[in-house]
């Protein structure tokens, strides 16, 4: 048995009777699908759907009329709301069945769900909707347990369900989800009222009740029974044959990941941009270091919902621990992959039908490495994340039937069927066009101070993820806490970084790597004022300046420079520096000349960079008192000294002093970030754009 905790545990009863008193009809269904949907060993994020058949009353007649509430496409169970549901009249259901033709044209009868709808409800419903109107009980769930799953992809798996459920639980071969399985749970419900449920072949388990509660508890009772008679029967099995790999240690696993995603990422970018995700939980490890892990990965997924997210199999990197042949991988990896994606291309062309979709993206989704994890690699984070989850699912699956039987994967065509299944290609075509930044992914230095932060909520309110980097680590803190909250936690990170420590400059790159699988945006941001006349500027206060805003800039440069060459993706680099590295002040010269270095460094990375398509450019503020750290401090004293004032005089002094006569703000600064790193920009490279209102001795020539 393995020794993973999660997998020999039960789920819990956190029904709450005190909580649930006083809840409306829809009410109940909905906290019973979000306590079932908050175990991911019930059914993943997206996956299985819940139901009930509620009176309510027609806003027309006035008259109550029987309900069914059920998830609608695209919803979660665990985390929506009632809005999620959709809502059908009955009648209107019952009454499709006089216009079913047969199996051969059962994809119709989606389109006559919208005529059921009740109260204008603009949720659509789900292809799922007759497995639920259908079984003659008020309550339905569907759902995906491992434990379930684990007996249904087993060879033997009608054996298996009547030894463990007896009499209780029924058993249908595997169909493809539609109105023609909704009528069989609707005959094997009728004609066998002792059953409480059924489990359906390779694919997961529906159980019914006539109470939410009721419902909810036979639910967790056969998911429970399943997993105790897994583990009495695994307690003294080795899990996929036992182990032939030992993992790295974390930092070593973190190593390998961070040196792969980049790479792996630039050569499966080509159909559209990826976003990488890293796995090394001890579900993982166990299986990518197991002696089953080569023959079970081929076998496939079972379970539709694995395989819509993962593809049918993931590829395998023959990655030993104990020799570290990370270069021979490396070097390796063209070839895996056009073996990879003409197996796949293969697939498509046995299985095709004359009406199918177009073959799509060929690359894999899921990498697993030995002593290592998994990687896995999607449109965007949430999608990649949510894909490696629903392969331990899978892993899951597979070491319980692998345990007690043979595990059996979906076969090809069935499996075909449903990825390439007309009605899914609709709901694929149905998406939202991506946001402008969609697929890439932005480090930026400073990111917690006014002008980072400002470029930071610019870049994720376009799509982009974002990994903040800063060298207060209390306003990190605060700064990702905020972002988090706002876009979630998937497309934002963060690190703690001295611009000035070199190692602390790969390490936050690697962390890129290992949190999005690359980095394609630069915003080298960081930075310090000083003010000072030239003949009291102490050798310290130029090095300070020099090592922050002239070397700091180059360290974060040449790791940016080096993983976007990886990549082959080509890529964007924005400097922030300063009108003053234009035009020179007085009693600044330790700034403003290393402001000046940042911009000649940025016109020597558009040269160098033009022939990988990575482009830089400079934005130039000036006077952006708001928001900015430089001007909480000494700097704000000093410059208002320089003009002989008070500092509470100085952001009208700038103002005034502008052609524009405007303030400008972080905001304003983002902005202009935000057009050097967008495909606006994609033909500029080597400029310079100064956002300061208008300076006329900045203007460039």
């Amino acid at each position: 048995m393995s020794e993973l905790d999660t997998q020999s545990s039960l789920i819990p009863n956190r029904w709450d009777d005190h909580k649930a008193a006083g809840m409306s009809g829809p009410e109940l269904l909905r906290y019973r699908s979000n306590l079932l949907g908050s175990d991911m060993r019930v059914t993943n994020y997206g996956g299985g759907n819940t139901s009930g058949k509620i009176g309510c009353i027609d806003p027309l007649t006035g008259a109550e009329e029987e309900i069914l509430w059920v998830k609608g496409s695209g919803g979660d169970i665990g985390s929506m709301d009632l809005a999620g549901f959709a809502t059908l009249y009955m009648d209107k259901l019952q009454a499709l069945k006089k216009l079913y033709r047969g199996a051969e044209h059962e994809d119709e009868m989606v389109a006559y769900l919208p005529h059921c709808t009740y109260n204008l409800n603009s949720r659509a419903a789900s292809i799922d909707t007759p497995l639920h109107a259908y079984v003659p009980y008020k309550h339905v769930d569907h759902l995906h347990p491992d434990a379930v799953i684990s007996i249904a992809a087993s060879s033997n798996s009608r054996e298996l369900t009547e030894t463990i459920y007896g009499s209780e639980i029924g058993w249908l071969a595997w169909r493809r989800p539609g109105f023609q399985l909704g009528l069989e749970l609707e005959k094997i419900a009728a004609e066998n009222p002792h059953l409480k449920g059924v489990v359906l072949e390779a694919h997961g388990l529906f159980t019914w009740a006539d109470t939410a509660k009721a419902c909810y508890e036979v639910s967790l009772e056969m998911i429970n029974r399943a997993q105790t008679w897994l583990d009495d029967r695994l307690q003294n099995t080795a899990a996929f044959g036992g182990a032939c790999q030992t993992s790295l240690a974390d930092s070593a696993r973190h190593r390998v990941a961070s040196r792969l995603m980049p790479i792996i990422r630039g050569k499966s970018s080509e159909h559209q941009r990826q976003i990488g995700h890293f796995n090394d939980s001890p579900a993982v490890l166990e299986f990518v270091n197991s002696r089953q892990l080569k023959p079970l990965a081929d076998l496939g997924t079972s379970c539709p919902d694995h395989f819509l997210r993962t593809k049918i199999k993931p590829l395998v990197l023959d990655y030993n621990p104990d020799s570290d042949n990370l270069d021979a991988i490396i070097a390796g990896l063209d070839d895996q992959l056009s073996a990879y994606r003409a197996d796949y291309a293969a697939y498509y062309e046995r299985c095709k039908h004359d009406n199918s979709p177009a073959l799509r993206d060929a690359n894999p989704v899921v990498y697993l490495i030995p002593g290592v994890g998994m990687l896995t690699f999607a449109k965007d984070k949430a999608t990649a994340r949510i894909a490696g989850e629903f392969y331990i699912n899978a892993i899951n699956v597979m070491r319980g039937a692998s345990g007690v039987s043979d595990y059996m994967g979906l076969p090809e065509q069935e499996a075909f069927d449903i990825e390439y299944w007309l009605l899914e290609e609709a709901k694929l075509q149905r998406m939202p066009k991506p946001k402008a930044l969609a697929g890439r992914v932005a480090l930026i230095t400073g990111g917690a101070g006014g002008i980072g932060r400002a470029t930071a909520e610019r870049l994720l309110r376009d799509g982009a993820c974002v990994m903040l980097t800063d060298i207060d680590q209390n306003s990190l803190n605060e700064t990702l806490e905020a972002f988090q909250q706002v876009f979630g936690a998937d497309v934002v990170a963060a690190i703690r970084m001295d611009v000035t420590d070199e190692n602390q400059v790969q390490q936050a790159f690697d962390t890129a790597a290992v949190c999005f699988g690359g980095v394609d945006i630069l915003v080298s941001n960081a930075g310090i004022a000083s003010s000072s006349p030239l003949d009291e500027t102490t050798l310290e206060n130029w090095n300070f300046n020099q090592n922050i805003l002239s070397t700091g800039y180059f360290l974060v440069a040449r790791s940016a420079f080096t993983m976007m060459k990886q990549q082959k993706m080509g890529g964007s680099i924005v400097f922030v520096a300063s009108k003053n590295g234009l035009v020179a002040s007085a009693n600044a010269a330790a700034y403003c000349t290393a402001k000046a270095a940042e911009i000649q460094l940025a016109r020597c990375v558009a040269l160098e960079g033009a022939p990988h398509g990575i482009r830089a450019n400079v934005v130039n503020p000036d006077a952006v008192l708001r928001g900015s750290k430089i001007w909480t401090g000494k700097w704000k004293e000093e410059r208002a000294s320089a003009y002989q004032m008070s500092t509470d005089d100085l952001e009208e002094h700038y103002r005034q002093r502008s052609l524009l006569k405007r303030n400008v703000f972080p905001e304003d600064i983002a902005e202009g970030v935000y057009f050097f790193v967008s495909d606006i920009s994609a033909k500029s490279t080597g400029n310079v754009l100064n956002v300061d209102a208008g300076h006329a001795p900045s203007f460039t020539r």
